[in-house]
């Protein structure tokens, strides 16, 4: 076993010791299909989360995308991304002439699952702001990948804005039905609708 082996089976056990990282799955089940899990976005943990909620055996061909400047800013945090998480770094700051999706694309031809944020950056609102263009553009060009809405709930109150010690905090993963583009959908309908399956899967507060 390597070292990234071990470490990623230590992070999966701190995260549920945290948070309890529970999955609950009430649209699909967890099975080894390619697919994109597209969730709000709360917190860096965000994707760790959903990681350690995903079954041991998918966590090897599921993929977050991740910051390029940021996650690669020191030489723990880009041996971590790189090496125990196999992201998939993107560039917040690019030229006119690169291709944001390009490296989605190319993780998703090599047969690989994805964990993203159609919002593009974090809320602090609740619910989700407006969902960017890049899962419709995905969602054409791979019509065969599974597009799954998750919910992540309470992960925001695990780490409080200025806080450096994660604060243990029951956290849930909710994945519902998997979606599909429609024929002649546009994509202003198909973010629209692809939100909508998110908050849809928020926990009702009594």
């Amino acid at each position: 076993m390597t070292r990234a082996d071990l470490m990623g089976r230590l992070l999966a056990f701190v995260a549920r010791l945290i948070t309890g990282a529970q999955g609950h799955w009430k649209g699909c089940p967890p099975e080894a299909l390619q697919r994109i899990y597209f969730a709000n976005h709360q917190s860096h943990l965000d994707w760790v989360l959903i990681w350690a909620a995903l079954p041991g055996e998918l966590r090897a061909h599921t993929r977050p995308i991740a910051a390029k400047d940021y996650w690669t800013a020191s030489p723990f945090k880009h041996w971590l991304t790189r090496e125990v998480f196999n992201a998939v770094y993107v560039n917040r700051q690019r030229t006119d002439d690169q291709d944001p999706l390009e490296p989605l694309v190319q993780a998703l031809q090599a047969g690989d699952s994805l964990v993203i944020f159609p919002e593009g950056t974090r809320s602090h609102r609740g619910e989700p702001q407006a969902f960017k263009s890049g899962l419709y553009h995905l969602a054409e060009q791979f019509p065969q990948v599974q597009l799954v809405p998750a919910w992540i709930d309470n992960v925001q109150r695990v780490m409080p804005k200025g806080e450096v010690v994660p604060v243990p905090i029951l956290c849930t993963v909710t994945f519902g039905a998997p979606l599909a583009l429609k024929p002649g959908e546009d994509k202003r309908e198909f973010l629209a609708r692809a939100r909508d399956a998110v908050i849809a899967l928020r926990p009702l507060v009594l």
